[in-house]
């Protein structure tokens, strides 16, 4: 069955990073994982400490390690995905923690070392809506003005009440500042949010994704919730403050998401990645493969797409 999903080249019924990247470079593009050593306003106590409950090393698991330079971390990368994709280029992907987190002129030189390496053709910085000065978003709308460049915001929910008890430190109305100071210097924006929560309902995480439909996030990454052993969420799944989704409710508010989303949005992630030796729950997500099918499954059988209900 063709899709009626005009964003797509296959049977997908969502508008797809691949599909995007396809689009915007005309042959293969994948992500090269950088973790550059940056901290965290709510590690290091300018905001709080401890981290969100649900972080174990802000994703520095998928990365070579800090302890190598960011030339040669992207280089490991470019080989790893030109060995199964040969000719392939790589977004420089600075992953781990808050990666606008230190003085301009450090930004400076890890971003340009990045760009200078072979095969990368963008730049994509994992940061916080807390972490933005306005001469870093200067020197980035400088910077996206030379290559593809994406500034990623770690939302998670646009409710206080769910960020507090996740030790986010900072409020929606932070995060809403941050948003459109990136936006009016041009600067593309990809919106990270979460599903599952502690105390959150179907319709409040839909609430979420209409709320960064409406601000016109240039992607969104959808993320299931995982629970890592050795993270303050462990303690809370401990004492019934943490509920696990099951397969069939996180599919069902990914298709609801994905429906109030507007169509051009990108969906750059739409599950989640965690060290499998840490996980706890829930294992269902462990198969991707598995949770991505029943996705399209999902809309096929529900005839919906993205976009089918944004207004």
């Amino acid at each position: 069955m063709k899709s009626p999903f005009l964003y797509s080249n296959d049977n997908k019924r969502y508008h797809t990073l691949s599909y995007h990247l396809k689009k915007r470079f005309d042959r293969r593009v994948f992500k090269a994982v950088i973790d550059a050593g940056f901290t965290c306003p709510n590690l290091d106590g300018s905001k709080g400490f401890g981290g969100c409950t649900y972080c174990l090393s802000g994703s520095g698991d998928f990365t070579h390690g800090a302890d190598r330079s960011v030339a040669e971390q992207v280089r490991m990368e470019l080989d790893r995905v030109r060995e199964k994709t040969p000719g392939a280029d790589v977004i420089a992907y600075f992953q781990a923690h808050t990666n606008t987190y230190a003085p301009l002129p450090r930004l400076r030189e890890l971003y340009e070392s990045a760009l200078g390496a072979e095969g990368v053709c963008g730049i994509s910085i994992a940061t916080r809506a807390d972490a933005l000065e306005a001469e870093t978003m200067d020197y980035l709308a400088g910077l996206s003005g030379k290559t593809y460049l994406t500034v990623e915001l770690g939302l998670q929910t646009i409710h206080d009440a769910t960020a507090e008890k996740i030790n986010r430190c900072h409020s929606c109305a932070v995060f809403t500042e941050a948003f459109q100071a990136l936006k009016s210097r041009g600067i593309r924006v990809c919106v990270h949010i979460i599903n599952g929560l502690p105390g959150e309902t179907p319709e409040m995480m839909l609430d979420t994704a209409r709320a960064v439909g409406a601000l016109g996030a240039d992607a969104v990454k959808i993320h299931l919730l995982q629970v890592m052993r050795g993270t303050p969420m462990e303690r809370q799944l401990a004492v019934g403050e943490v509920v696990p989704m099951t397969r069939e409710g996180y599919l069902d508010v990914v298709c609801s998401q994905l429906e109030v989303l507007p169509p051009e949005t990108v969906i750059e992630r739409i599950t989640g990645d965690g060290a499998r030796d840490q996980l706890i729950t829930p294992l269902w997500g462990v198969d991707k493969i598995a949770v991505l099918g029943g996705i399209d499954r999902a809309l096929v059988q529900k005839d919906t797409w993205q976009g089918k209900r944004y207004v």
